[in-house]
C-alpha cells in the first residue's frame, strides 16, 4: 500500500519556488484551503520568498476580508493573476489597478475547462464563449491593466468558425481541499458544498510534474472511505495537510451545515413571509412572468434573486429547477458568504460538468444583473473604472442561454420609489445612470446575441426593454411613469419607441399575482 506523506501547512508553503505557477480551489468562502494559503503568506512576510508567482484559478475565492486568495495579495509575491471572478479579492484587484501585477480576467467556465485540457496535455481550450466581448483579442483579450502585455488568448478560425483559443501551460503547485484523506491520500469531499474542479486540477498539476497538496479535516485508515465518494484519487496526491478547525470551516460564516453538502435534508419549514413592495420586488415579479413550467434556471446575485423569492410567494418554486455555477442543481441557492451552495440540492456535480451543460445551452432561462447597458444592448458587469469585479461565469451563461433577462433598477445609488394606487412614483432618482452611451467594458455583446436569435429583455422597476437587431426597444412602461421625464431624461441614448404597452397591473398590487393558476 502506497502511503501519502502527511506534512504541516508550513512545510507545504516551502514547496512553492520563485517564479512558480500555482493554483488553489474554492468558491467564495467555501472549500478554500485556508491553512495552506495562510502559511504561504506568512512565509513571504517572514522571508520575502517566494517571489514572482503566477496565480490562476477559475471561480471566486474570498470574502473581501484578507482570507482565501487575498493571502497572496502582496507586491513581490505575485507577478501575475489569472482569475475568473475578482469581486471577492479586492486586495488583488488593487494590485492590478495600480499596475503592480499583470492581471487577466477570463471566464469561469473557460478556466475550469482549461484545467481539464491541461490534465490531458491538450494544446488548449477552443471556445466561442466571449467572442466580441472584452475577452476577445480584438478588444482587450482579458487584460486588465497597462503592464499586462502577453496575449494569453488568441482569435483563430476552425472550419469557418471563429474561436477563442486559450493555450495551456504548466502549473507547478496545487493547493486543494477535501474533508477526509485515507492513508493512501484518497480524498473525499463529504462535508464540502461541492467537489468543484478538484479532480481536473489535481490531474492537471500531477500530469505536469507538479506538486498536489490537499488540506483535510482528518486522516482515516486505508480502505475506510467509500470509493464512490473519492473525488481526488491518492495517485494524484503528493502531500496531505491536516488543518485546524478554524481553517477548515464549511463556509466562512458556518462551521458545518449538512443540508449544504447534501448529507441531510433540512426541513422545508413554513413559506417565507411575502416581501414588501420595492423596486426589486417589482423587477422580480416581472421576471417571474417569464418562467415556464419545468424550466432549468440560473439566477445572478442582487435583483435576479428576487425572481426566486417571488416564485416562492406564488407557490411555483417547485415547478422550476434552479442551478448554481459551482455544481448544485435544484434546492434553494444561498447568498452572501454561502453563495455557490444550495440547501437541499437534488444533485451536486463537478464545476467542470456544470459549465459543459451551460456552454451547451442546457439552461432554459437566465436572470442576470444589469449594471451598465448601452443602446446596442451591450452589458458590462466586469469592470467599472478602478473597480475590478470580474466576469465569472457571466459570459458563458449570458451567451449560451436562449432566454436571458437582465434585471436591475433603472438608476443606481439612492433610488427611492413608492407604489400608490397601482402606480410607480419616483421619490428620489438614483445618482448614477445605468443606460449610458458606451459601457466601460463589454461583458455581453448585444449585437452578437441579436444575430444569434437570443431572446433578451432588460427588466427594471419602471420599464422593460427588448433586444432587437436594431438595438434596444422600449416595450413596456410602468403605470405612473412618464416616458420623457422618468425614462429618457435618465438615459444617454434614445431607445426604439413604438407604442410600448403598460406593464402588467398585477406587478404593482399587494397580494399574490396568481401565477400558480
Amino acid at each position: 500500500m502506497r502511503k501519502v506523506e502527511i506534512i504541516t501547512a508550513e512545510q507545504a508553503a516551502q514547496l512553492v519556488k520563485d517564479n512558480d505557477t500555482i493554483t488553489s480551489i474554492g468558491f467564495v468562502s467555501s472549500a478554500h484551503p485556508e491553512a495552506l494559503t495562510k502559511a504561504l503568506e506568512k512565509r513571504f512576510l517572514d522571508t520575502n520568498t517566494p517571489q514572482n508567482l503566477t496565480y490562476i484559478y477559475a471561480g471566486s475565492q474570498g470574502k473581501r476580508d484578507g482570507r482565501a486568495a487575498e493571502h497572496l495579495a502582496h507586491t513581490g509575491l505575485l507577478k501575475r493573476a489569472i482569475i475568473g471572478h475578482w469581486q471577492t479579492v479586492p486586495a488583488i484587484g488593487k494590485l492590478a489597478v495600480e499596475n503592480k501585477i499583470e492581471a487577466y480576467n477570463f471566464s469561469q467556465g473557460t478556466l475550469v475547462h482549461w484545467f481539464r485540457a491541461l490534465a490531458g496535455h491538450k494544446l488548449g481550450v477552443f471556445t466561442d464563449i466571449g467572442l466580441e466581448t472584452f475577452l476577445d483579442p480584438r478588444q482587450l483579450g482579458g487584460k486588465l491593466n497597462d503592464v499586462t502585455k502577453e496575449d494569453l488568448v488568441k482569435l483563430i478560425e476552425v472550419d469557418g468558425h471563429e474561436q477563442l483559443f486559450y493555450p495551456t501551460f504548466p502549473v507547478n503547485v496545487a493547493f486543494l481541499r477535501g474533508t477526509y484523506a485515507d492513508e493512501s491520500g484518497n480524498i473525499t469531499m463529504d462535508e464540502e458544498i461541492g467537489p468543484f474542479e478538484s479532480t481536473s486540477v489535481a490531474q492537471a498539476v500531477h500530469n505536469c510534474g507538479g506538486k498536489v497538496v490537499v488540506q483535510v479535516k482528518d486522516v482515516v485508515a486505508h480502505g475506510s472511505l467509500d470509493p464512490r465518494m473519492v473525488k481526488i484519487p491518492g495517485i494524484y496526491v503528493d502531500y496531505v495537510v491536516v488543518a485546524a478547525p478554524e481553517d477548515h470551516q464549511q463556509t466562512y460564516d458556518c462551521e458545518y451545515d449538512p443540508s449544504l453538502s447534501g448529507e441531510h435534508r433540512a426541513p422545508e419549514g413554513a413559506a417565507d413571509a411575502a416581501l414588501p413592495m420595492s423596486a426589486k420586488k417589482i423587477i422580480g415579479r416581472r421576471g417571474a412572468l417569464e418562467l415556464t413550467e419545468n424550466a432549468v434556471v440560473n439566477l445572478g446575485v442582487g435583483a435576479p434573486e428576487y425572481v426566486a423569492s417571488v416564485a416562492g410567494e406564488e407557490g411555483i418554486a417547485d415547478t422550476i429547477t434552479l442551478t448554481v455555477e459551482g455544481g448544485a442543481i435544484g434546492g434553494v441557492p444561498q447568498g452572501g458568504a454561502r453563495f455557490g451552495s444550495s440547501r437541499n440540492a437534488d444533485a451536486i456535480i463537478d464545476h467542470t460538468y456544470q459549465f459543459d451543460f451551460y456552454d451547451g445551452g442546457g439552461l432554459d432561462i437566465a436572470y442576470l444583473g444589469l449594471a451598465q447597458c448601452d443602446g446596442s444592448g451591450n452589458i458590462n458587469v466586469s469592470k467599472f473604472g478602478t473597480n475590478v469585479a470580474g466576469c465569472g461565469g457571466f459570459p458563458n451563461i449570458s451567451q449560451q442561454t436562449p432566454n436571458v433577462y437582465f434585471c436591475g433598477t433603472f438608476t443606481a445609488g439612492g433610488l427611492k420609489i413608492a407604489v400608490e394606487d397601482g402606480k410607480v412614483k419616483i421619490l428620489q432618482e438614483g445618482k448614477a445612470k445605468k443606460f449610458i452611451k458606451a459601457v466601460d467594458q463589454i461583458t455581453f455583446n448585444g449585437s452578437y446575441a441579436a444575430r444569434n436569435g437570443k431572446h433578451v429583455l432588460y427588466i427594471t422597476e419602471r420599464c422593460v426593454f427588448e433586444l432587437t437587431k436594431e438595438g434596444l426597444k422600449l416595450i413596456e412602461v410602468a403605470p405612473g411613469i412618464d416616458i420623457e421625464k422618468d425614462i429618457l431624461a435618465h438615459m444617454d441614448f434614445k431607445p426604439i419607441i413604438d407604442n410600448p404597452k403598460l406593464m402588467d397591473a398585477r406587478l404593482f398590487q399587494d397580494g399574490p399575482m396568481g401565477l400558480k393558476k
